[in-house]
């Protein structure tokens, strides 16, 4: 994120930084002809490992008296599962982990119709409520309990995100797939959302004179703006700037989100302003994702015999005149790199559509009822209004590439947020300012998408 105003400026949420993954143990390698056999006898491992460290359910009348499994257990897995290095492998525990370490269906259908039967009959209420109370415990699934014992050791909840990583991406890549994988994955989010809540983080401000430990960390995290040299770095922090970090007490010094903010006099337009008054809090995000979008528009009307829904009869005449083309297959090529900004004329020409497709982009294009564009999704859940969006904000190569150099401010209004938030996260309903409502007005009657 990054913002401004009278101002404020912020910019963008860091996730968790994990030390490096612990090399796969060194020792003698079957053939490749033994490949079966090996991968047989590192099943007979993976489910000899859990037998041994997922904690067996205790029975629900001694639930609080059982003691906590050894601290060995738990260290097995954590060390197993350090020592997979291919990600195929590490998705297979998980899989194993999460279809014969979940709930006892029988149990929670047993508990079920003792409910239900305790429902229809005349009963004292704290009957009913023992049996819903039972019910619950017989809901929780078992490696619940192996996560709830590995946050106990030390770096424990730092290997439980790196985990919950690993689940996520090995979704992506079809490594695992089913419910029992999407349960343990939801199972393991709000565990972790509770062990992150704004009670356990610690908030830190950033200075030239703090250790360079944190500095190296956080220099090494920038990813929207890469931080360039130390010089650099010392400028981030310097007047007129402020910098801040949230850690947790798991992980002290270990920098989870990280606040860029700039003092200006004014919601600036680009990341080049830097004055000092206060006033307006706004951001001035990138808008990842906008390029790919774009691009996947005009491949896809270029394959529909050179349909054109995107742009003006005039905007078509003027841009194939600069290009040189037909401006669907030209576009694609000019705008998968940089160098079209190079051209005064084009970039002249490309202003007025880029803008109203962008705001199209941030305000119409959803994902299950929310903003397609993850930063935008994030500002907006968190009560911010679609501001204004900025024509070569961005003239680096990876705002380029990335948004077509365009960035947009998010604003917060402080008697607002709240119910803007609501309204986002109830009713999906985004809130956008006059220039961004009639950039959309504009994409809506000159589009037919």
């Amino acid at each position: 994120m990054r913002g401004l105003g009278p101002a404020l400026t912020a910019r963008r949420l860091f996730p968790l930084r994990l030390c490096p993954r612990p090399p796969r143990p060194v020792g003698p390698r079957l053939s490749s002809g033994s490949a079966a056999a090996e991968d047989g006898a590192l099943e007979r491992a993976m489910d000899e490992l859990l037998r041994r460290a997922v904690p067996a359910t205790p029975a629900y009348e001694l639930r609080e008296k059982t003691p906590a499994p050894a601290e060995g257990q738990c260290a097995d897995f954590v060390s197993f599962y350090g020592g997979l290095a291919e990600a195929a492998e590490r998705a297979e525990l998980l899989s194993r982990l999460a279809r014969g370490f979940g709930v006892d269906h029988g149990q929670v259908a047993e508990q079920s119709a003792g409910v239900l039967q305790l429902r229809e009959q005349p009963r004292e209420a704290a009957v009913l409520l023992q049996a819903e109370d039972r019910l619950r415990y017989a809901l929780v699934p078992r490696y619940r309990g192996l996560f709830h014992h590995i946050s106990k050791l030390d770096g424990g909840v730092r290997f439980l995100v790196r985990l919950r990583a690993d689940l996520l991406e090995a979704q992506a890549l079809k490594l695992v797939e089913g419910p029992h994988v999407r349960e343990m994955n939801g199972v393991l989010k709000g565990m972790l959302s509770e062990w992150f809540s704004s009670g356990f983080l610690s908030l830190e401000r950033v200075t030239w004179h703090s250790p360079c430990e944190v500095l190296q960390k956080i220099s090494e995290s920038e990813a929207v703006h890469p931080v360039k040299n130390w010089m650099d770095m010392k400028r981030r922090v310097g007047p007129y700037r402020r910098c801040y970090f949230f850690s947790h007490c798991a992980a002290p010094e270990e920098p989870l989100v990280v606040l860029h903010v700039a003092l200006t006099s004014e919601i600036s337009s680009n990341i080049q302003k830097e004055f000092p008054h206060l006033g307006t809090f706004s951001s001035l995000s990138p808008i990842p994702g906008f390029t790919k979008w774009l691009l996947g528009l005009l491949n896809t009307q270029a394959k529909e015999h050179g349909r054109n829904e995107l742009f003006t009869d005039s905007e078509c005449k003027e841009i194939s005149e600069i290009t040189g083309g037909p401006i669907n297959e030209t576009l694609k090529v000019f705008l998968s790199s940089s160098e079209w900004v190079k051209s005064e004329k084009l970039v002249r020409a490309l202003q007025a559509p880029l803008l109203r497709l962008c705001a199209w982009y941030l305000y119409g294009e959803k994902h299950r009822g929310f903003a397609l564009n993850p930063v935008a999704n994030f500002h907006l859940q968190n009560g911010a209004v679609i501001w204004r969006i900025n024509w070569m904000a961005d003239v680096s190569l990876k705002g380029i590439t990335g948004s077509c150099g365009l960035m947009v401010n998010y604003r917060y209004y402080p008697g607002a947020t709240a119910t803007n938030s609501t309204s986002y996260l109830c009713s999906k309903s985004i809130k956008a300012s006059e220039q961004v409502l009639s950039l959309v007005a504009q994409f809506q009657k000159n589009s037919k998408l």
